[in-house]
């Protein structure tokens, strides 16, 4: 009896040590808003790299300073609901656009980084607003949303340049629905 309870303590240890191991280098999110439509949609899950570099163009997640308002407490599953509290602050997921020194440009509705025009065939629409950065600061960055008619993003006072330790990390690809897999 004692080495079959001994038995289940190591397995349960051992799968705790590989929980603690997977948080501490990946992570998911669930996708609960519309700003980076067609990308991603209302419930599509992600997996996300906790020590993957950071480039133009990825997907991350990071820490926002807003905190969560009734209707997005409304969206979140029954045990989610008990992992939040009135002050929890929203995570936000956007595409990054400029990088630490990158001038960056919204001039009618396009997109430039360092003087270039950016060809982004992942967004319908085109970019509202009018932005001029001479040059992202050090360990900050430049996001937005792919939907950029609605994404609050770094276009907004609200939201702004965003720091490199707000970062959660990088999305790697889209697992569910299942049958949208998708690399990210």
């Amino acid at each position: 009896m004692a080495k079959e309870i001994f038995e289940w303590i190591k397995s349960i240890v051992f799968a705790l040590v590989i929980v603690l191991i997977f948080n501490l280098f990946f992570g998911i999110t669930t996708v609960y808003n519309t700003s980076m439509v067609p990308t991603l949609v209302e419930g599509d899950m992600v997996f996300v790299s906790k020590i993957a570099g950071i480039s133009h163009g990825d997907i991350i997640t990071f820490e926002t300073e807003i905190t969560l308002s009734q209707a997005d407490l409304n969206t979140l599953s029954p045990i989610k609901r008990i992992f939040v509290s009135d002050d929890t602050h929203k995570n936000l997921i956007k595409r990054i656009i400029g990088m630490p020194g990158d001038k960056v440009d919204i001039i009618d509705g396009k997109v430039f980084v360092n003087d270039q025009l950016m060809i982004e065939d992942y967004i319908d629409s085109g970019t509202n607003g009018n932005t001029h950065i001479e040059a992202v600061p050090e360990d900050k960055f430049f996001v937005m949303g792919d939907n950029r008619l609605v994404s609050l993003d770094s276009r907004s006072e609200i939201i702004g340049l965003i720091d490199k330790e707000k970062i959660i990390g990088v999305a790697v690809f889209r697992f569910w629905p299942l049958l949208e897999f998708t690399l990210l």
